[in-house]
């Protein structure tokens, strides 16, 4: 095979590796309700940002913060769909695998949340203070 079959194939496949993210992304935002309350925090903010005009940096955070938020509940997800392959019938192990991985969620949104409260905070009080 000559290189630019090569190249031409691996074009191929990461193309189609993209289809299979999207449709992981599509079946989480569809069948996953807590994904969607994440979404609609997510939009809040975005909301709440563009109002306070908030410079490049605040932005950065908030899209990374929100991007982690949105990357656990997909990967809590993922785990909740193994669990229940592997283990159908109630397991304590499968129940604690699934807690953790909500937890992890957790602490992401409680921690996004937090660093959404100062970068508000910061805005109003330079506001208030000028």
């Amino acid at each position: 095979m000559d290189v630019m079959n090569q190249f031409t194939e691996y074009c191929r496949k990461r193309w189609f590796a993209f289809g299979y993210a999207f449709k992981g992304a599509w079946d989480l935002l569809r069948n996953h309700a807590p994904s969607r309350i994440h979404i609609l925090a997510f939009v809040g903010i975005l909301a709440v940002a563009y109002g306070l005009d908030f410079p490049l940096w605040k932005w950065a955070m908030v899209f990374i913060c929100s991007g982690m938020v949105l990357a656990a509940e997909a990967l809590n997800t993922a785990v909740e769909y193994i669990v229940d392959l592997v283990s159908p019938e109630y397991n304590e192990l499968a129940g604690k695998a699934k807690d953790v991985a909500a937890g992890a969620v957790l602490f992401t949104a409680i921690f996004s949340a937090l660093v959404a409260g100062l970068l508000i905070y910061d805005e109003v009080f330079l506001v208030v203070a000028r």
